[in-house]
């Protein structure tokens, strides 16, 4: 095992087999007053949205369980206590246990940034976890579709309609809403790059259709303008059609933009769940994700040439090294189609 300079090893990460133990957690910090404050501080101050939030108690939580595992220590905990050696235990046991780098990570930076509170509060003297390194990360590249296996994909719903009303002459009005917004939800994710909780958050009061635009909040509660294609706007156009038809006030412009069967939001989850279907449908492997379309925007993006700082401003990264990996990807595409294509490869 190789060591780092703080003395964490990084441990090999467990590939298949068993999924990873969980760690304990305690449900109990939410109530603990330092804990309390900090969660004011990351939605006052940080902007941090209620998941973000809530992600970081479950870190802290899984802490406090780490150094406090009898229930009859109750908050409030002494944060001061937990010296840097049950700081990098903490960290080895996630690693042990099977996570991967990227969640041991997160958890590392999680308890630091409340360390780095509590010390600017006066409330503890140092921070056991400044100066720990989490595990390495390999290189991962994205997985991407290619432009053939998005077509097929976007295709998918409204092909499935098509069969439908061939089989069964007419088509019930919820069936035709489903493939009507399905295939709105993939036009929309490939046209503008957008992650599935950001268009899921959308209104039609934020879709301009004469100017092809809408504007999505992202990470940290920033705003950006994505661009709609035409096939989006037209895709849009008929979904907004089919909401009319089913319930009153469906298109107005505080109305949700995509619906499930019963007139509510649709969630992210749903959209996860649709898309897996219509994966099926097009021949494509089901386990891809909403994400992967954003992946794909990125790379056919620089693929035809687009600059990268414009994807960058796209896809509402706050640093141009995070845009980056798509380079990679896009040079690994065109060493694929080199080594299948010349004779000397």
């Amino acid at each position: 095992m190789d060591k780092d300079e703080d003395g964490f090893y990084a441990l090999e990460v467990r590939l298949g087999g068993t999924p990873p133990e969980p760690l304990p957690n305690r449900s109990d910090v939410a109530s603990d007053a330092a804990v309390m404050r900090f969660r004011t501080y990351l939605r006052a101050e940080r902007n941090a949205s209620e998941h973000t939030v809530s992600g970081y108690v479950q870190d802290i939580g899984q802490f406090a369980a780490f150094v406090w595992p009898e229930p009859a220590v109750r908050p409030p905990f002494g944060w001061g206590l937990p010296r840097r050696e049950q700081a990098r235990a903490f960290l080895v046991a996630f690693h042990r246990n099977g996570w991967t780098p990227t969640t041991t990570r997160r958890k590392l930076s999680s308890v630091r940034s409340f360390y780095r509170y509590l010390e600017r509060e006066g409330c503890v003297a140092g921070n056991p976890f400044a100066g720990l390194r989490g595990p390495r990360l390999g290189r991962r590249l994205p997985t991407v579709l290619g432009v053939k296996e998005v077509e097929s994909l976007l295709a998918a719903p409204l092909a499935s309609l098509a069969a439908y009303r061939v089989r069964h002459g007419q088509v019930p009005p919820a069936v035709q809403y489903a493939a009507l917004r399905d295939t709105a939800v993939f036009e929309v994710l490939y046209s503008t790059g957008c992650r599935v909780s950001e268009i899921a958050a959308l209104t039609w009061g934020d879709i301009q259709f004469e100017r092809g635009t809408t504007i999505v909040e992202g990470k940290g509660r920033k705003q950006r303008l994505c661009v709609l294609g035409r096939p989006a706007c037209e895709a849009l156009q008929a979904l907004r059609a089919g909401s009319e038809a089913l319930w009153a006030g469906a298109a107005s412009a505080s109305a949700s933009l995509f619906l499930n069967v019963q007139g509510g939001p649709l969630t992210t989850r749903s959209m996860e769940r649709q898309m897996k279907v219509w994966l099926r449908a097009a021949g494509l492997p089901p386990e891809l994700t909403p994400h992967k379309l954003r992946h794909s925007f990125a790379t056919h993006l620089l693929d035809a040439g687009a600059d990268l700082r414009s994807v960058q401003e796209m896809l509402g990264h706050a640093s141009l090294s995070t845009t980056q990996i798509y380079t990679h990807v896009s040079i690994e595409r065109l060493k694929a189609e080199y080594g299948k294509a010349h004779p000397r490869a």
